[in-house]
This record gives structure tokens, C-alpha cells and sequence, in this order.
């Protein structure tokens, strides 16, 4: 269906591509990955013809449509409808559409055989084409992807540059172009959405190649994955979880095949050196020399994956309950956003934030943080030191500092040294700190926004989107950061790949109440897809679902809740106690190993029958910390 052939494309002298090659078929879903600035947007505005290869060729059959979603169309503007615009998807089908009105105009006058037999003609265009049907679906893919039915009727131009994305993809889907490029569809969507495209694309008719850093997002709906590194393309049949695999097994085989080669060449640059003298030996020496040159060298893999290890610092450690919201209500004129709900924040939690847009998480999140006003109460706890990660915070940054110089300012302590350590986890190495904040990227920019948040001894983080803009790596780095986090934080996000690495907890809103679900996302998603099937099962098998799947009630959730906790003090208790029954029980073995305990029959005797008792103690703790852990397994279920 297309075809790209010896594609070079240079920028100033340096080649973003030599020599690539790619092929696209019908029907194939192609993920275009790679780390920022190796070109992955540029190929798509190559194939596209917004932009001209230096060398090679691109070549589609005749009958190959291309759709292209890039970042530029946030800027397009327009007094029509959403609706209509998504309608233009149809423009052969309207303009049917607007001949079938003026020839019924024209038959107000004219009833002559022509015009009936004209307008027959059209009408059966019309149907053949499904115009009955444009209205229907064009409503169904901008409701998919996240639209109000009253919002169909609004103009384009009342929305902002994300929502206005989302109606150029909703026209674009609409369209059906053989070949569908999507450059990070998944970045203006929230939740809700991006599973809607996913469950679109996967039962697309034509050929799709989409550039996303959303790594779960790639794996639900693509089947080649097309990587962009050292100026070609490399393709690997399937999801992006089985290229990282694949990946790691050819990069041990070409770094096997590297250290034999270089090996190899030192034997024979020693053989040269030695014998570069000898007549006897020059045919050789020559012979050699010239394989050296024929010889296709192998490149030293360089390991694209960076691994964080640096110690987060508080100054204090803050006490238990580090949240609290009682009874509080938030109103936008008429509209909703919570309405006499409570939640409690305690160490250590880990609380990712989902949901639709519009459900009000940000807002949700500023009162958390303090910056918004409501009704109700919002207590902080003892000793609680908080920061707040936002977009905004990347024009905080001081355009004309040094990256260095910003880091300096977080108030951390740290010395140069541990900063430097702290930016090359962040990916920012050598000569890199002394860059000016202004001439970076968003997404370095977003990269030493966190770094600032991360080491501010702050042991309560309220990050808002905090993975817009970073690509793989920079994710990836996030997750082991907060990982090793040692504090509270609560986030949100759409990107499933980081709320399964870092949450413990998932919150949602829903009729205006803030709902916890005390577990990972993944099993967050298990559960809810209960909650669905036993939403749509006749009524009569509700109760019988309800029973075997132990959900609990509304109404029993905190004393569930405070059961669980009171579970977890008491297991961790035990858990203490077993520490210090194993240490005395290792101290009295080591006094029954001594001859000399013999030489007094009623000491040894003495601490035999103590070692007895400890070993008793011990069995009768590890069976009630056994019996505990089997009932806390129980108890956490899924909560509503």
C-alpha cells in the first residue's frame, strides 16, 4: 500500500535518516517509537508531503488516502458546530446532500420527467453512500471521545485547543482514510477517551501508524512496533511490551557480536604491528590490512534505559493522617463538582486520580493542596510539608537560570555534586546543566519541573498530569523515582502504564463524591468490569452476583475500612515481634554452641528450657501472623 525506500533526510549536515526503509500494508497497525529528536513526527510529515526527503522515496498505490492528526491542527479555528466540522468528514455525501435540496426547491415549479428522474439518481447516491446514517455516527465518535450531547451544537471556537483536537481526530476517524497517522492522539484525552480510541483502532479497516509515548495505549491497539534509532527503521511483528523483549534479546546478541569483532580486530591490528616490517610477511600484513577496511563494523550497544537511585531526604517525618477533607461541597454556578463528600490522606499512601474529564480532579487536587475555596473543612496533618506539581510550574521556571542554577533553587541542601546526581537521573549529563531553562524542550522543561518537586524535602506531592510531555524514558524514570519515594503523594493522570507502577490506592469522583478503591490500578479495572457485568445482568441474578463476588455496601465501607486498618496495625505488630523472638532465638543458640555453658548443668538447663519457649513463641506468632495475612487477603476486596 505504501512504500518508503532509501530514505535519507538531512538537517544542517546531520542525518535524521540514511538509507531507512519501511513497507505499510492494509490492515497493519504500526507503532512509531523512539526517543525525542530522532524523527518519528518528521517520517509522518514526510509520508504526508509536508516535507521533502533529501534522498529515496515515498510510494503509495493509487487508490491510498492518507488522514494526518499532527499538533499543529491545536491552532485550527472556526464559527461551525463541532458537530458540522466533524460532518465535513462527509463532504462527497453533503454535497449529495445540498444537490437533493436544490432540485426539490426546483420541483416546486418544475414536475418535467428530467428533474424526478435527477432527483431518483440522487437519492439513491445519497443511500448508497449512507447519508441517512453520517449525523448518527459523527455524534457517536464525538461523544466516544469525550463530548456532552449538548455540546454538539456549540462552536468550534468556544473550545480550547484540546477539545478542538478532539473534534479533528473525531473528523479524521470519521473519514477513513486508508492510512490513518496519528502524532500523540493520546495527549488532549483523558481516560475514558483514550479507551475509546483504543477499542476504534483496533477495529480499524485500514492501515494505522501512530507516534505515542502512552506505552498501554500502544499495546491494546497496535501489532508492529517501528523503532526510530541511529537513522533508520526497525521493525518488530508486535505490541510494544514484546518489542522491549525482543529489543533486550537483540541487543545482547549485537553486543555478543561487538566484543567478539573488536577482539578480533585487536588480534589482527597486533598481527600487522608485528609483522609491518617483515618482507616475508607483507602479502599478510597487506591481505589483513585491507579485510580491516572491507570489515562492516558493528556498533557497541548503547542502553537507551536509565535507572534512578538517589535517596529522597525529609527534614521531618509527618504524622499519620496527613489529610483530611470533612463534608465538602464545590460548585461552579450551576454546575456540580462534589457535594458534601470526605476523604483522609495517611502516610504512605499512594493515591492515583482518574477519571473523565470535567469530573473535577484538578479541582479536587487544588483543594487538597489549599489553593481553592469550598465548603466544608480541609485539616493538614502534623508536621506535613507539601508540593505542588503542575503545568503552570514549568513558566515558574526562571528562563535565564542554568539548569543547575533552578535545581540550586529548590531549597533542598543538596550540594552540586548531588545535584548534578540527581539531573543526570532526569537525564541531563555533563555539560547539559549549564543549558538555559529557555532554550529547552517542553519536555525537558516538565523534567526539571520534577526534579525541583521531587527534591524539595517535601514529604506530601500533589502532582497534577505530571507524565505530559515526557516520552518513554522520562516516564519510566518518574515511576522509579516515586517509587523509592518514601512519602505520601496523590496524582493524576490518564497514562495507565504509570498509575499501575505507582499507585496503591485509586480515587474517582462519581455522583459528586469522592469513592476510593484501596488497591492497584490493575485490579481497580478487574473490579470495575465486574461492577459492569453485574450492572447489566438481568435483576433477578443481580443478588446472586452480588454474593459471589463479596463486593461491600456503601454503607458498610468505613467500619470495612477501619476493620482493614486495625488488621494491618495488629500485623504489623506481629511482625515486629517475630523480629525480636528470631534475634534472641539467634543470641541463645549462639550461647548453646559454647562448651563452657556445660561446665554449669543448671544454666545450660536455664537456657535450653528458654530457647524452648522462644521457639514456641515463635511458632504461635508465625501461625497468627499466617492466619492474619489469609484474613487481611480476604477482607480486601473491592470496595463501592
Amino acid at each position: 500500500m505504501l512504500s518508503i525506500s532509501n530514505l535519507s533526510y538531512f538537517i544542517g549536515g546531520r542525518p535524521l535518516y540514511e538509507n531507512a526503509n519501511l513497507h505499510i500494508k492494509p490492515k497493519d497497525k504500526i507503532g512509531l517509537v523512539g526517543q525525542n529528536g530522532t524523527g518519528k513526527s518528521t517520517l509522518l510529515k514526510i509520508i504526508h508531503g509536508d516535507m521533502q526527503a533529501t534522498t529515496g522515496e515515498v510510494q503509495k498505490a493509487k487508490d491510498c488516502t492518507l488522514g494526518f492528526l499532527n499538533q499543529d491542527l491545536l491552532s485550527y479555528q472556526s464559527d461551525d458546530s463541532i458537530l458540522d466540522v466533524a460532518l465535513a468528514a462527509f463532504k462527497d455525501t453533503l454535497a449529495i446532500q445540498d444537490e437533493i435540496e436544490k432540485v426539490l426547491k426546483l420541483m416546486e415549479t418544475d414536475y418535467s420527467e428530467e428533474i424526478i428522474h435527477r432527483l431518483a439518481n440522487l437519492q439513491d447516491r445519497f443511500e448508497s453512500n449512507e447519508g441517512y446514517t453520517i449525523k448518527a455516527k459523527a455524534e457517536e465518535v464525538l461523544e466516544g471521545i469525550g463530548f456532552q450531547t449538548s455540546d454538539l451544537k456549540k462552536p468550534l471556537r468556544q473550545f480550547s485547543g484540546g477539545w478542538r483536537m478532539r473534534v479533528m481526530l473525531a473528523k479524521l476517524l470519521l473519514e477513513k482514510p486508508s492510512l490513518l497517522m496519528l502524532d500523540e492522539p493520546t495527549n488532549h484525552l483523558d481516560l475514558p477517551s483514550i479507551q475509546w480510541v483504543e477499542n476504534y483502532l483496533k477495529n480499524y479497516e485500514g492501515a494505522v501508524i501512530v507516534v505515542s509515548h502512552d506505552q498501554t495505549f500502544l499495546d491494546n491497539c497496535i501489532s508492529t512496533t517501528v523503532e526510530v534509532a541511529n537513522q533508520t527503521l526497525t521493525s518488530y511483528p508486535g505490541n510494544y511490551s514484546f518489542y522491549k523483549e525482543e529489543k533486550k534479546l537483540r541487543m545482547e546478541l549485537q553486543q555478543n557480536a561487538f566484543e567478539n569483532q573488536q577482539q578480533l580486530i585487536k588480534q589482527t591490528e597486533r598481527f600487522i604491528e608485528r609483522f609491518r616490517a617483515k618482507a616475508t610477511k607483507s602479502n599478510q600484513v597487506q591481505s589483513r590490512i585491507k579485510a580491516l577496511d572491507r570489515m562492516e563494523r558493528v556498533h557497541e550497544v548503547v542502553n537507551d534505559e536509565a535507572f534512578v537511585n538517589f535517596k529522597f531526604k525529609f527534614s521531618q517525618k509527618s504524622g499519620r493522617n496527613v489529610l483530611t477533607l470533612d463534608q465538602v461541597s464545590k460548585s461552579y454556578g450551576d454546575l456540580t463538582i462534589l457535594s458534601q463528600t470526605s476523604a483522609r490522606i495517611e502516610r504512605g499512601d499512594k493515591i492515583a486520580l482518574i477519571g473523565a474529564n470535567g469530573k473535577g480532579k484538578s479541582t479536587l487536587l487544588r483543594i487538597l493542596a489549599g489553593t481553592e475555596p469550598m465548603l466544608g473543612s480541609r485539616a493538614e496533618g502534623h508536621q506535613v510539608i507539601a508540593s505542588f506539581f503542575a503545568q503552570h510550574q514549568l513558566e515558574a521556571l526562571t528562563l535565564d537560570n542554568e539548569i543547575l542554577q533552578e535545581m540550586a533553587q529548590a531549597g533542598s541542601g543538596k550540594t552540586e555534586l548531588e545535584l548534578r546526581g540527581v539531573l543526570g537521573c532526569f537525564l541531563f549529563s555533563n555539560e547539559e546543566v549549564y543549558k538555559k531553562i529557555k532554550v529547552l524542550s517542553g519536555g525537558e522543561k516538565s523534567r526539571v519541573a520534577l526534579a525541583k518537586t521531587l527534591i524539595s524535602e517535601a514529604n506530601f506531592l500533589l502532582l497534577d498530569e505530571p507524565t505530559n510531555h515526557l516520552d518513554f524514558q522520562s516516564v519510566n524514570i518518574l515511576i522509579q523515582a516515586l517509587q523509592q519515594y518514601e512519602g505520601t503523594f496523590i496524582t493524576v493522570s490518564h497514562d495507565r502504564h504509570f498509575i499501575q507502577g505507582v499507585a496503591n490506592k485509586i480515587w474517582y469522583i462519581e455522583q459528586h463524591q469522592i469513592k476510593e478503591y484501596p488497591g492497584t490500578y490493575e485490579e481497580f479495572e478487574f473490579w470495575r468490569g465486574q461492577q459492569l457485568e453485574a450492572n447489566s445482568l438481568p435483576q433477578e441474578l443481580k443478588k446472586t452476583k452480588e454474593i459471589t463476588t463479596s463486593v461491600l455496601s456503601t454503607e458498610d465501607f468505613q467500619g470495612a475500612k477501619k476493620e482493614i486498618k486495625r488488621m494491618e496495625e495488629q500485623l504489623s505488630s506481629l511482625e515486629r515481634e517475630i523480629e525480636q523472638l528470631e534475634v534472641k532465638k539467634l543470641d541463645l543458640e549462639k550461647i548453646l554452641a559454647q562448651p563452657e555453658l556445660y561446665l554449669d548443668e543448671s544454666k545450660a538447663q536455664e537456657c535450653q528450657r528458654s530457647y524452648q519457649d522462644i521457639q514456641q513463641k515463635l511458632q504461635e506468632s508465625t501461625t497468627s501472623w499466617e492466619n492474619l495475612v489469609d484474613q487481611l487477603s480476604s477482607k480486601k476486596i473491592p470496595f463501592s
